[in-house]
């Protein structure tokens, strides 16, 4: 389940299919849909997943399960955008399994930030690259990325267009996500390594 995602920012934005701010209880249902549905990705695809079967572990009515999201895509969406915000977030603070608090926040840094909180949640997240969701779940990561690497880019003293690095530096990390959730013999400094070593940042 969601062991290394923090609620306290998410409890502040988020808002329900109306459009209103939620409440705690809202709050409380709808961490109780995405645990269900994390705990669920522990054994099934996504594919394979129905939302009766996200109803029937959270415990709750199927009029309430649309009261939060319109559609499964929808529930996952949310996932991603709960997992990213905190990933991303400017506001660094230690955590069980890391702590870059006290670091200088260079990219780097940011970068093997990144890789021990998706290395927290390889359990699901594996699970979402395995089919069809994959994509959903790149997408919404390589818009995270790009504000990432596109401040970092324009430092760099190239004749290259900087839209085109741009593309492939996102490109590049976000493959080798892919492919080191199949490959988990590898740390996440090993990965940071292994990415910095070919790209132009090295």
């Amino acid at each position: 389940m969601l062991e290394n995602v923090h609620y306290r920012t998410f409890s502040v934005i988020c808002t329900v299919n109306g459009g209103g701010f939620m409440d705690r209880r809202q709050r409380k249902t709808r961490k109780a849909i995405f645990d269900a549905f994390t705990k669920l990705l522990e054994d099934k695809t996504y594919s394979n997943i129905t939302v009766q079967e996200i109803i029937d572990e959270a415990d709750i009515s199927r009029s309430t399960f649309y009261s939060h999201f319109e559609t499964k895509d929808d529930l996952l969406r949310a996932l991603c955008t709960e997992i990213f915000d905190h990933v991303f977030s400017d506001n660094i603070s230690k955590e069980t399994s890391h702590d870059f608090s006290c670091g200088d926040n260079d990219l780097k840094e940011e970068i093997t930030h990144i890789l021990y909180h998706l290395e927290d949640n390889r359990r699901y997240i594996g699970r979402i690259l395995s089919c069809e969701s994959g994509d959903m779940f790149m997408n919404y990561f390589k818009e995270y990325l790009e504000k990432i690497f596109s401040d970092e880019l324009k430092k760099i003293p190239t004749d290259i267009p900087i839209d085109y690095l741009l593309n492939h530096m996102i490109c590049d990390f976000a493959e080798t996500v892919r492919w080191w959730m199949k490959n988990d013999t590898y740390t996440p400094e090993d990965v940071s390594r292994f990415f910095f070593s070919t790209t132009p940042f090295a």
